[in-house]
């Protein structure tokens, strides 16, 4: 019995997403459904670059990763957050609390460092079209993935230990829908100080220098493809450009608003707002704006389709 309380007293408690909001039931609903539609969206994309030969192209491969990385974050928090709230139960274990900043951390640093190297990947194609095989090999797509990957793990094993190890003040709650480093650290009985200049540090190295790279990467593509004869060819690389524009703009955004902005702990329901923007509306609108608006991506869809078609009239 001892041991029983005192891992319960060891638990967080997730105070929920806005409480004190009226219709409250109908909007978890609704974030259940744009969780249906981005777990759809993204698995049928990675489906599709699956199983379409055409689309086994290191951009559709790079672009299958980031759909990963948006189901795994999405997955790691909407499901729990869904659970708390219609069984009534708001706790969530030390093991498990650490477990979901781990991943939740994990995935957006990755996201981060792919999308870079995918703005790398649209600069060699632009840019250096005759050397793109072999700047951008099979090869080298696998260690981009295992970049982002890697990256995104060592970075968030290290501010997950850091965060856990603090002094944590009862009644031990955590004013968010998930358990999330910057909601933690503010039910934290200890001088953290030091700490918060290590997660900006953290932010200028995986938001701010990446997107100055993708900015600068983008002033030579637009230069390269101005000087492009074809009409065509500037208009298709020009369509691609700003898919992966917009891409980089619904990632990296709410991140720095929310990890950048100085007194960001002391607000937490727009932490809140911007986080539920960027785990639950961001992997819906990636497949929008990145592939389903792409002829290759639709032609792949319609021979799926009409696959599907013919083996059920058989």
């Amino acid at each position: 019995m001892g041991s029983m309380n005192q891992t319960a007293a060891t638990d967080f408690v997730l105070l929920g997403f806005f409480p004190e909001l009226r219709h409250i039931t109908a909007v978890v609903t609704l974030i259940l459904l744009v969780y249906m539609a981005a777990l759809t969206g993204n698995i049928l994309l990675i489906l599709l670059i699956w199983l379409d030969a055409q689309l086994h192209t290191p951009m559709y491969f790079l672009l299958s990763q980031l759909s990963l990385m948006d189901l795994s974050l999405t997955s790691s928090i909407v499901p729990k957050m869904a659970t708390n709230f219609f069984s009534g139960r708001r706790d969530i274990s030390f093991v498990a609390c650490g477990t979901q900043i781990f991943f939740s951390l994990t995935v957006a640093i990755a996201e981060c460092i792919l999308i870079t190297l995918m703005c790398f990947d649209r600069y060699v194609a632009i840019c250096e079209p005759l050397r793109y095989p072999t700047i951008i090999s099979p090869r080298v797509c696998l260690q981009m993935a295992a970049v982002s990957w890697t990256g995104g793990a060592l970075t968030s094993l290290g501010h997950t230990a850091f965060t856990l190890h603090f002094h944590i003040c009862s009644p031990r709650e955590i004013p968010h829908f998930f358990c999330e480093v910057m909601a933690v650290l503010r039910i934290v009985c200890e001088d953290i100080s030091v700490y918060e200049k290590a997660v900006v540090v953290t932010s200028i190295l995986v938001l701010l220098l990446p997107l100055l790279l993708i900015l600068s990467s983008y002033v030579l593509i637009f230069l390269a493809v101005l000087k492009m004869n074809s009409p065509e060819g500037r208009s298709k690389a020009l369509a691609t450009c700003s898919s992966h524009l917009c891409v980089v703009s619904l990632y990296f955004g709410p991140g720095m608003f929310i990890y950048m902005r100085p007194g960001s702990a002391k607000t937490p329901k727009l932490n809140q707002g911007l986080f539920l923007f960027g785990t639950v509306l961001t992997p819906l609108l990636n497949p929008l704006a990145y592939s389903f608006r792409n002829k290759d991506v639709f032609a792949a869809l319609k021979k799926l389709m009409g696959k599907c078609v013919c083996y059920t009239k058989s």
